[in-house]
């Protein structure tokens, strides 16, 4: 494991990146997809670091429905306040395709004779770091989910998508179901209003490839 891994281990030396793992367990497994990663309920000293594929956070009412909260992409990582907390998971974290993620006990961070060691700071700043971006992330999905109307809704979630890829053309991270989940729409209503949207010319799209299209692009022009 190296220090350039993850940002969780951001400015840690080889020598201060010994130290911890002499001081807490780190461990790396494959998952297959749809691997239920943590059950809502369990109590975790672990957080999840995805090294590669990606994973869903998941609610589950008493009803069987599920709401996808959030997509975990390589580099990202899940249960890092349910770690620190001690408090029993709220979500199911699940596998969204074939990944590898490494496993970080984190109950050193709590360890009063560790204080001092450099090594310690920097890991409880980069823990900080990571929880602030980690509430940004999920700022979006309140922003994506409040306005009223389903058009409304996919506009913003899109726009978003559009401004963070840097273009107009970009693949979304989920198929029509979990696009649904995640905006909290019913799934047929949300493939209408798509249907009618691209029928308008606002945009066009394959499977979770999408193009946002200005009005000039598909207004036609009157012959004089």
């Amino acid at each position: 494991m190296k220090s350039q891994i993850h940002p969780i281990f951001n400015d840690l030396s080889a020598s201060e990146l010994q130290m911890l793992k002499e001081h807490t367990c780190i461990r790396e497994k494959t998952l297959s997809k749809h691997t239920i990663i943590f059950h809502t309920g369990d109590l975790v000293s672990e957080t999840g670091i995805v090294l590669s594929g990606n994973v869903h956070i998941e609610n589950t009412d008493f009803w069987g429905n599920t709401s996808l909260l959030s997509n975990v992409e390589t580099g990202g990582v899940f249960a890092e306040t349910y770690s620190l907390c001690h408090e029993p998971m709220m979500v199911d974290v699940i596998a969204a395709s074939d990944c590898r993620i490494l496993f970080m006990d984190i109950n050193f961070l709590h360890d009063p004779s560790l204080t001092g060691y450099p090594w310690h700071q920097k890991m409880l700043s980069n823990m900080l770091s990571i929880s602030v971006k980690k509430n940004l992330t999920l700022s979006q999905r309140i922003f994506c989910t409040s306005p009223k109307t389903i058009r409304e809704r996919l506009l913003t979630y899109l726009s978003s998508q559009a401004g963070r890829s840097g273009s107009s053309t970009f693949h979304i991270p989920f198929n029509r179901q979990q696009m649904a989940d995640y905006l909290n729409l019913d799934r047929s209503a949300l493939s209408k209003e798509l249907g009618k949207m691209r029928d308008e010319g606002l945009l066009t799209f394959h499977k979770n490839r999408f193009t946002l299209l200005l009005p000039s692009s598909h207004e036609s022009h009157e012959a004089f």
